[in-house]
């Protein structure tokens, strides 16, 4: 087999990671916002991948979740485009895909896809009981119960689409860099938005998950919990309620779905 190209086209990043013989070789990324022509598309994607040294006659396969309904369609025609991958060998995550888990909610259609995908990968690299938290253009925290299946979860704000509505609707604060100051209370203003992004935030998923864990628990066992997410490195060493830190979770989810519907096909 050569090698699996792996695509999570997120609201602000499209995050690609290349694997080899299972193991992840190479990731890379590009901003979702921006509109092209499908020849300028065709150009980027075709000359980001050749710069990332992948060969793209060696890529045998594509594997890729899209929350963007806008543009998922131009990035499937364009993959297969300049790859040469055919249907057969292209698993885009949608219903009808096969899991191998129940996803306990009232719309299943309305969970996004890579949280499905997080959680295919989350429950069998951890185990369960297992509680994700994505840290990104949203803060999205997704449960998996006892007997592996998604039993839902909760989403809140983002910290930098956060910081940025509140600097855009106020006249006199700045943008500000995020990170973490050495203390709580602040001296001046950018030490205080710092204090308030940084350590609310983490305190708001701090005590997220010790909500989803009452929730969960049977005879107080212990639940792991994971970070993922672009932002998971900014946050997560200010919390000790992680178990683990896992950046590439949906990279590494999608490997394993293309495994379950397409590769499994061929053994």
């Amino acid at each position: 087999m050569g090698i699996l190209l792996t695509v999570d086209i997120g609201n602000t990043n499209i995050t690609f990671g290349a694997f080899e013989n299972d193991v992840l070789i190479k990731t890379f990324r590009i901003g979702s916002k921006n509109k092209y022509t499908t020849d300028e598309l065709n150009f980027i994607l075709k000359s980001m991948i050749e710069d990332n040294k992948i060969l793209l006659n060696k890529i045998s396969g594509i594997s890729m979740c899209s929350v963007v309904p806008t543009i998922t369609e131009s990035y499937i025609n364009s993959l297969k485009h300049i790859t040469g991958i055919n249907d057969k060998n292209f698993l885009n995550i949608s219903p009808g895909v096969k899991t191998g888990i129940k996803i306990n909610y009232d719309r299943i259609n309305d969970v996004g896809a890579d949280r499905i995908v997080d959680a295919v990968a989350g429950g069998l690299i951890y185990g369960r009981p297992l509680i994700i938290v994505d840290i990104g253009t949203a803060t999205v925290f997704d449960a998996i119960g006892h007997d592996g299946n998604y039993m839902g979860g909760s989403i809140s704000p983002g910290i930098e689409i956060s910081s940025e509505s509140m600097i855009s609707n106020t006249s006199q604060l700045r943008k500000f860099e995020l990170k973490a100051p050495e203390k709580v209370i602040g001296k001046n203003t950018v030490h205080s938005l710092q204090s308030g992004f940084m350590f609310g935030f983490s305190d708001l998923i701090s005590g997220m998950i010790q909500r989803f864990k009452n929730e969960i628990s049977i005879n107080n066992e212990k639940i792991k919990v994971v970070a993922t997410g672009g932002l998971c490195d900014l946050i997560a060493p200010l919390s000790d309620s992680f178990d683990y830190v896992d950046k590439n979770l949906t990279l590494t989810g999608l490997k394993k779905l293309y495994d379950i519907n397409i590769q499994n096909n061929y053994d």
